[in-house]
């Protein structure tokens, strides 16, 4: 019977069985393992607007690593999932369907069918998404999915709406807000994106209401004319001192407004005359409020202009720019135009320009609730990693705006604010009054308008884990530990969850919060659907598998910083993976015999170690302390690069062929040591490699043959500890050999010695490393190519002919029998030469530097020291043996 694992390594064959074993096994659920000290993460949720892309993968690679290595480590681990309605971004893809299908508006259809139509979309769509995520391999806790609209969700948005409103810091007021004409809503500050486009300022002459030469302003936005009601000037402006208090009137339309002195206007910038439009610019709606000056409506919800505009009434806003600046021209109004570079804001979902708006909304009071968010962050409660991402987060809070929250849509959470039918009084309350506190009425309209769905995005870490109910999740998992986004949303939500959890729990809702970048095409580019350079995760894991574009986007990303996919670096992952299925396929064979039946494996108490077993295992541990505080300090791509080099380095490449000759000789207690050896490290290796690639050291370690401790599956294992022996004498011996074998093999290969060919080498080593180089001679003879290996005390015992090679403490001598080609040795030897005295003088100049030995600590300054000791070692070889070749060619 055949125990190993298949011949090819093939992702597909396992990796879905694999998902579904987990989930069997209840192996995401904290309660299945795990101590009293918890570790929890609540997924961002994503949109539920279709598909997910490359971001998604890294952001549920980097989440997934964390969880299955705390989980590992023994926590309580929980990580909660859940998808996010996206109020803007659905309602647009639902109306866009719907209007495919049916022909029909949402207005149509009415406001109950439409949400019918938006719940069956989420149902869609939550399903393809959270299928899309397992096939990442995300152990998240799936029996406690969540999502921002349940009913839970949604009540706790309600409490918190109403006991905001009820402090005072939730208000009703008609203000000067951010409104997108194609989505037809309102927008937060952070939710208009600021681009610089081409355009043109418009310079018009409003003439004098007494006939006189009047005054020029100049705009960028012409059709906003129609709502002008003044033109301002700076009181110190010498220019207008004559025009102030005198009237001036719209041109062609003739409406008479007057000149106002108001230190808003820049008497360097235009024409230090300002147009005063109040509802489409702030700094025109605060100089309005100054001067007492109403305000002209002439803009409708849709950016089409109103009767106000005359003529150009139901015209695009465009298309009444271009009619209304030619009439002008042909008028003799336009003194020029300008081209310019316009700071334009656009909506952050549909990429149109906004229009500022006076509108009744609802706002949030910020300020009192961004104190103690800010307070929290500088008190090192809440962590940014890296650091510099706490500027971004202090820029958003110390600058802050009130909050507009309110959203002209019908999908998301309903504003829970009644109007009586009867007396017209509000009423803010969870659910519909009974009766209404001034008429009595009995019968009420709940407000039309719908959250934005960062309000409830921002109760996240606590309403999904129960709030406001007392529960047990919510006691046990609250704070939670780490929030994984990305640095584009860290006002958008980082900054509200923090204000939020401070309000409801009374603290921080997460220690600490790592930010990452975006993942790039590999020009650098930003990947979008213009460029179509976009990359689906899931073609990629078609390809590759899994373990192969998680290893690749874990192992290339540092925090906060954005990371370039390349399909290449994808194919080296997948390559990786191979190389270590097939060494733990080699493994398998020799735990077996051809019937299947395990063959004897020293057990811990028994093994023999041999040298080569002691530098494999102390080379893990090592690597296991310095993994470990790697992981714990979020350098995650320094931890993959690590087990990387362990496991093909170290354990494929040397460990296995260290062992092959005792794996086929006679010994059986010595076969049984290195049986043991071998079994042992490479389970330690899968327990390291399991957080990046989980499938294939899951079905790797279903193959292994299990010992009193061992989980039957990895995920559910325990995490690598350190060992207290100290076996750094065989280190040195195992590395001192590994070192004298690749220089052997470079001097076979340079000089072109065939493989078979057997040659001889003699070593000539300081006092101290003659023993060490000794202890490792069997190392040289099995996987150097040599039939014999002997030690000189003096270059006067080297034969004539030989090639060599410098180490730290040791020469290696091949003696080749006219097989050298000294002008070409001497021309490297030069090389080396060269290449050794710029080390020795970067190293001087390094050491001579009072700053750096001063600053660095005592071991980093010893290490320099020492690195230069070395390569004033190797130098002084080189030039000796150069010595020695030119007398050969003389």
């Amino acid at each position: 019977m055949d125990r190993n694992l298949p011949k090819n390594y093939d992702p597909k064959t396992f990796e879905d069985r694999i998902y579904k074993t987990w989930e069997d096994s209840k192996a995401f659920m904290p309660e299945t393992k795990g101590g009293k000290e918890h570790f929890t993460i609540v997924m961002p949720p994503p949109n539920i607007t279709g598909q997910l892309h490359m971001g998604h993968a890294m952001d549920a690679s980097l989440q997934d690593v964390l969880v299955r290595f705390k989980r590992m480590q023994g926590y309580k681990t929980l990580w909660l999932p859940g998808p996010d309605p996206a109020s803007i971004a659905t309602e647009v893809k639902v109306v866009e369907k719907l209007k495919e299908e049916t022909g029909k508006s949402k207005e149509e259809i009415g406001r109950e069918k439409f949400l019918e139509r938006a719940w069956a979309w989420k149902e869609q769509y939550e399903g393809r998404i959270i299928l899309q995520q397992k096939k990442m391999g995300a152990s998240c806790d799936w029996s406690r999915v969540r999502f921002t609209m349940d009913e839970g969700c949604n009540n706790a948005v309600k409490e918190h709406f109403v006991n905001l409103y009820n402090k005072g810091l939730i208000y009703k007021g008609a203000r000067l807000i951010n409104w997108c004409p194609v989505c037809k809503s309102a927008l937060s500050d952070i939710e208009v994106e600021h681009e610089d486009v081409q355009g043109k300022y418009y310079y018009f002459r409003y003439p004098g209401e007494d006939g006189s030469e009047g005054i020029t302003v100049a705009t960028s936005r012409p059709e906003t004319m129609f709502g002008d009601v003044a033109v301002a000037v700076n009181p110190e402006d010498e220019r207008y001192k004559d025009l102030v208090g005198k009237k001036v009137m719209l041109p062609l339309v003739g409406r008479v407004m007057p000149v106002v002195a108001d230190p808003y206007p820049d008497m360097t910038k235009g024409t230090g005359a300002v147009k005063i439009t109040p509802n489409a610019d702030p700094n025109d709606f605060e100089v309005g409020q100054r001067q007492g000056l109403g305000m002209i409506e002439f803009m409708a919800e849709d950016g089409t202009m109103l009767e106000t505009a005359g003529k150009y009434a139901g015209m695009d806003r465009y298309e009444c720019r271009k009619a209304w600046v030619k009439d002008l021209e042909e008028a003799g109004y336009l003194v020029k135009t300008e081209d310019m570079t316009i700071p334009t804001g656009t909506c952050y979902r549909c990429h149109n320009a906004v229009e500022p708006r006076i509108s009744e909304q609802w706002f949030v009071k910020m300020e009192p609730l961004a104190k103690p968010a800010i307070e929290a962050v500088r008190k090192g409660e809440t962590v940014f990693v890296p650091e510099r991402y706490d500027k971004t987060y202090y820029h958003w809070m110390e600058d802050i705006k009130d909050w507009c929250i309110s959203r002209q849509l019908w999908w998301g959470h309903r504003i829970p604010a009644y109007y009586c039918d009867e007396c017209g009084e509000m009423i803010v309350a969870e659910d519909v009054p009974a009766v209404c506190p001034k008429c009595g009425c009995t019968h009420f309209k709940q407000d039309d308008d719908v959250l934005d769905t960062w309000f409830s995005s921002a109760l996240w870490p606590f309403s999904t884990l129960g709030w406001p109910g007392d529960t047990e999740d919510l006691k046990t998992f609250y704070p939670t530990s780490v929030l994984v986004t990305g640095y584009d949303i860290i006002f958008f939500w980082v900054a509200r969850m923090i204000f939020s959890g401070i309000e409801c729990m009374g603290e921080v809702p997460f220690k600490y919060v790592l930010i990452h970048g975006l993942v790039r095409d590999a020009l650098g580019r930003k990947m979008s659907k213009s460029l179509g350079n976009g990359i689906d995760p899931l073609d990629v894991m078609d390809v590759y598998g899994t373990d192969a574009l998680r290893f690749m986007l874990l192992s290339g990303i540092a925090p906060g910083s954005d990371i370039r996919y390349q399909d290449e670096k994808v194919q080296a992952a997948r390559n990786f993976g191979n190389k270590l299925w097939n060494a733990s396929r080699f493994v398998i064979m020799n735990l077996y015999d051809a019937e299947g039946e395990l063959l004897p494996i020293a057990d811990a108490k028994s093994v023999s170690l041999k040298t080569e077993d002691r530098w494999m295992l102390q080379t893990i541990n090592d690597a296991v302390g310095d993994i470990t505080g790697n992981m714990d300090k979020f350098e995650l791509a320094l931890a993959a690069a690590k087990i990387y080099d362990l496991i093909w380095s170290n354990y494929c490449d040397w460990y296995i062929e260290l062992t092959k000759s005792r794996l086929y000789g006679d010994n059986e207690e010595d076969k049984a040591s290195a049986r043991y050896v071998l079994l042992d490290c490479l389970k330690k290796l899968l327990k390291l490699l399991h957080p990046f690639m989980p499938f294939i050291t899951e079905e790797i370690w279903g193959h292994l043959p299990k010992v009193e401790g061992d989980s039957d599956l990895i995920i559910l294992a325990d995490w690598p500890k350190p060992f207290d022996e100290d076996y750094s004498e065989d280190v040195k011996t195992v590395e001192l050999s590994m070192d004298m074998i690749k220089a052997i093999r470079n001097i076979r290969s340079e000089v072109g010695v065939v493989p078979a060919k057997k040659i001889k080498a003699i070593v000539l080593a300081d006092e101290g490393c003659e023993d060490i180089a000794r202890k490792g001679e069997s190392y040289l003879l099995s996987l150097a190519g040599l039939e014999s290996l002997s030690f000189a005390k003096s270059r006067d015992e080297l034969p004539a002919d030989v090639k060599s090679a410098a180490l730290p403490g040791i020469e290696v001598y091949v003696p080749l029998d006219d097989l050298v080609d000294y002008k070409e040795e001497y021309a490297k030897l030069k090389k080396d030469k060269e290449q050794l005295e710029k080390n020795v003088a970067a190293q001087e100049g390094k050491l001579a530097n009072q700053n750096f030995v001063s600053r660095a600590p005592e071991n980093v300054v010893q290490a320099e020291r020492d690195k230069l000791a070395n390569y004033k070692d190797m130098l002084e070889k080189t030039v000796a043996r150069l010595a020695e070749v030119e007398k050969k060619l003389s």
